[in-house]
């Protein structure tokens, strides 16, 4: 069954299944002390740390290992946000952060401090120049993702590295979807990672600390891993998740020139032979295994339910597939269509086969999904005679409201409009989405008695 949701948990490396075998027997013990079991399990620890700082690109006594990328995230935060209190009490992040980060920033802002998103393009990345001007004289850090966990769009890291130097600021760069393709590059000064991404066992993280960088951890103090990560070591997945790193990273090269091509077709083939679609993140500056796109007129849960039933297993970033029913925050801040969102992350080794055969099944299971909800199958014809209309779809999930949209527009003349009642969070972003793929204007949200009342004029 071809897995293709690399982007959450990548398969284990055969490397980590190597170490951490290993590591079971020979890194079992104490590494904190002195007698001889003790001592082999430090040389092990010490030999992991000096292994995951070289990829990083630091000096090994900056490195810690943490229980998970998103503790390594938190402390991350928390450490930095504490140790420069004295600058100030605001953080920046740009808006398409990965949740970890917007819930370190909700608790920050809990606790009094203040935090501003910086927007993004509709590729997904923000403008360094933009961000800069989001700095102030009492930020005291500056968060950003190397590069989208949703989307794949790689994110302008040195240049914002730049900005926040000379603006004095240090910043956080969130690497876990990148490390394993290659070190970030400019002049980071905290970064954090999380080996499941890369091949390694899950339940390790990365944080790195730039000697000079004002870092005070939180919550009770621990006698290891320079007191930033409590509690006993997981050694052998420690061990494990140095060795896959350094593996992923010899292999990188040649594996990322194939899966960048794999990709390049899927982003190819689903825009000619699904209609209706909309490819979303940066075409060229992206992490090379990641593709998302997004269907009109179809319910992303049941979509990702057909190509599990024909062994695919992909993610989405519908809000249709989440228990909250809100859309993704990425998609949202993006502006782009979130209705029959699917995120395609191919793995290692990813045969081509099976990407020529998801192409051929996805089509199809489009267009059931399509027809079992009653989704338009063309364009609206010739201008209708009303002068204007209102849909009422309250009540209604996506992308109901948008394929009653559609249904209709056909039925007004051209200059009026259609006026669509929901009070499902996707329509506040996929009307204005359909209204540009289609080549009609979005007027704009009005208050309703219940929900929102979206308008729509006709131009063609």
């Amino acid at each position: 069954m071809p897995y293709f949701d690399a982007a959450s948990a990548a398969p284990l490396h055969p490397v980590a299944r190597q170490a951490l075998l290993a590591a079971l027997d020979e890194g079992w013990a104490d590494p904190a002390r002195l007698y001889r079991e003790g001592r082999r399990a430090r040389l092990l620890l010490d030999a992991a740390r000096e292994a995951a700082s070289e990829a990083v690109g630091c000096r090994p006594d900056e490195l810690v290992f943490t229980s998970s990328g998103t503790t390594a995230v938190h402390a991350g935060i928390a450490g930095a946000l504490s140790g420069r209190r004295r600058v100030g009490r605001h953080l920046a992040l740009s808006a398409v952060e990965h949740s970890s980060v917007l819930h370190s920033a909700a608790a920050h802002e809990a606790a009094g401090g203040s935090f501003t998103e910086v927007p993004v393009d509709r590729t997904g990345a923000v403008d360094p120049a933009v961000y800069g001007g989001a700095l102030r004289a009492d930020t005291a850090l500056a968060c950003l993702q190397s590069a989208n966990h949703e989307v794949g769009t790689e994110q302008p890291v040195a240049e914002v590295a730049a900005r926040c130097a000379e603006a004095g600021v240090p910043l956080l760069v969130d690497a876990a979807q990148s490390l394993g393709w290659g070190p970030v590059p400019g002049r980071w000064s905290l970064l954090t990672a999380s080996a499941h991404k890369w091949g390694g066992p899950a339940g390790v993280g990365l944080l790195a600390v730039r000697k000079g960088v004002r870092f005070a951890p939180q919550g009770p103090a621990g006698e290891r891993e320079s007191g930033r990560a409590a509690g006993f070591e997981n050694l052998p997945a420690i061990v494990a998740a140095a060795a896959s790193l350094r593996a992923v990273r010899s292999e990188a090269a040649a594996e990322s020139a194939r899966l960048r091509d794999l990709v390049d077709r899927i982003r190819t083939a689903v825009a000619e032979r699904v209609p209706d679609v909309e490819v979303v993140g940066d075409p060229v500056r992206r992490l090379p295994h990641l593709v998302t796109f997004s269907c009109l007129y179809v319910d992303g849960e049941t979509l990702l339910h057909e190509l599990d039933r024909r062994e695919f297993s992909v993610s989405s970033g519908s809000s249709c597939t989440s228990s909250t029913l809100i859309p993704s925050h990425v998609l949202k801040a993006m502006g782009v269509l979130s209705e029959g969102n699917v995120r395609v992350s191919l793995p290692t080794g990813t045969a081509g086969a099976d990407v020529d055969r998801f192409l051929e099944v996805l089509p199809e299971v489009v267009a059931e999904v399509r027809e079992r909800l009653g989704a338009p199958k063309s364009p609206p014809g010739s201008p209708g005679p009303a002068a204007s209309l209102v849909v009422d779809a309250l009540g209604r999930r996506c992308p109901i409201p948008v394929i009653e949209l559609a249904k209709v527009i056909g039925e007004v003349a051209v200059g009026a409009t259609v006026t669509v009642l929901a009070d499902d969070e996707a329509a506040r972003l996929d009307i204005p989405a359909w209204c540009e793929m289609r080549g009609q204007e979005y007027v704009g949200e009005e208050p309703a008695d219940l929900g929102s009342a979206y308008v729509v004029r006709r131009l063609s």
